[in-house]
């Protein structure tokens, strides 16, 4: 059976609904700030709504001080010294309150680079939940989205990614990894819009 827009059929049981960093440290204003990720969320409000206990968040959780990390991550937090957690109010890394308040059921992993995949924790999550589909949303698009896409096609997840759900800092590189997800990775990643999502989840 296949569903108009999803290529390899409808969603069912073995999908989870992958949000990816939609934290007040990207939404309020600060130099990572991400303009248009309220644009986004209205659509991801409507999926977490529905799919509450089929949804998993990440959180990007900084160095905790300046010059902290491994190799090209301590020249990272040197030039973003302002963005480590001795500078940020601890609430910056928070979901943005209207996802926040789904959790439970909703499930929130954190990572400390921009794949999820590294520290393991998200890996053992759909493992034990026999989970084969992930439908990506949030940001950014161009960095953190990429590894985390990158990640669920190695480990061989069907991947649909979210087009209208999706933001970053940068028009131009946002524009040109959606160019790069159709036509690159037509096989292995369904590139559709949330409409497509909610009526094609059973």
């Amino acid at each position: 059976m296949s569903t108009p827009g999803l290529a390899y059929g409808p969603l069912g049981d073995n999908c989870v609904h992958l949000c990816v960093d939609m934290q007040r440290l990207f939404a309020e204003p600060s130099p990572w700030a991400t303009p248009w990720i309220t644009r986004v969320l209205p659509l991801i409000e409507s999926l977490v709504e529905r799919r509450a206990a089929q949804t998993v968040f990440t959180r990007f959780l900084p160095a905790q001080r300046p010059g902290q990390g491994v190799g090209t991550w301590k020249r990272y937090y040197e030039r973003w010294a302002s963005m480590t957690l001795d500078g940020l109010d601890p609430a910056m890394i928070g979901l943005l309150p209207s996802l926040a308040r789904h959790c439970p059921p909703a499930v929130v992993i954190d990572k400390h680079i921009y794949s999820p995949w590294f520290e393991g924790g998200l890996r053992r999550l759909l493992l034990q939940r026999q989970v084969d589909t992930l439908v990506i949303t949030g940001g950014e698009t161009d960095v953190c989205v990429l590894a985390t896409v990158l990640g669920a096609i190695d480990f061989g997840y069907r991947v649909v990614l979210v087009t209208d759900a999706l933001c970053s800092s940068s028009d131009a590189t946002h524009d040109a990894l959606l160019t790069v997800y159709h036509q690159r990775f037509a096989q292995q990643v369904e590139t559709v819009d949330m409409e497509t999502v909610l009526s094609g989840w059973t």
